[in-house]
């Protein structure tokens, strides 16, 4: 299996569930001013879509979109309880929070990296992007994980998404439930391999 990917980006969710899988991989970084692999593949070809994160399974099957990629490396080894059992309310509970972080999180980031971007709508971008942040933190007074007292893809997701918050001067120091969080999940021997994997993990604990 091969996970292409450029460091830091969300592709890191993925990074981090095989890391915590155990299951054997490969990497490949995406140059996007080449649209080239590390290893030379041509990536517009690889993933017409254009972007990561990408698995390349052993069979030459590729699967993109970061949720579905997590959900589809969690059901390989169920015994890590990376996301409940398919079909179980909590399983469109995990579904739920992920569709939540890839649409109203990762997208609300997505704006703010534009240099260009007029300081009204960055100001308007950084209140909307605040109000969900707000949900995430209340959601998780009193718990360790998103889902409770386990750790799932979606934490692997979420923890990605707020690495991103000082890039676009994000201050999230007014929920302090997220820093715990944050920090939490840094502290993970999985994710700190996957952070010094991309060269990230001068910034792994904050």
């Amino acid at each position: 299996m091969k996970l292409y990917y450029s460091p830091g980006a969300c592709s890191l969710s993925p990074h981090i569930v095989l890391a915590e899988s155990g299951l054997p991989f490969d990497l490949d970084k995406v140059d996007f001013s080449t649209m080239k692999s590390e290893r030379g593949a041509d990536f517009s070809k690889v993933n017409p879509k254009g972007y990561v994160p990408v698995i390349e399974l052993d069979d030459g099957e590729v699967l993109t979109e970061g949720a579905a990629i997590v959900q589809y490396l969690a059901d390989l080894v169920p015994k890590k309880k990376l996301a409940p059992v398919a079909g179980t309310m909590n399983r469109y509970r995990l579904q739920e929070w992920l569709n939540f972080i890839a649409t109203e999180l990762h997208k609300g980031y997505s704006p703010l990296f534009n240099p260009n971007l007029p300081d009204d709508l960055r100001a308007k971008s950084i209140e909307r992007l605040g109000n969900r942040m707000g949900v995430v933190a209340r959601h998780l007074e009193g718990r360790s994980y998103l889902m409770g007292d386990n750790f799932t893809v979606a934490d692997a997701y979420l923890f990605t998404i707020l690495r991103w918050s000082p890039r676009v001067k994000l201050d999230l120091s007014r929920w302090p439930v997220l820093s715990a969080y944050q920090q939490r999940i840094a502290k993970r021997p999985a994710v700190q391999h996957a952070l010094e994997d991309e060269g990230l993990i001068e910034t792994a604990v904050h």
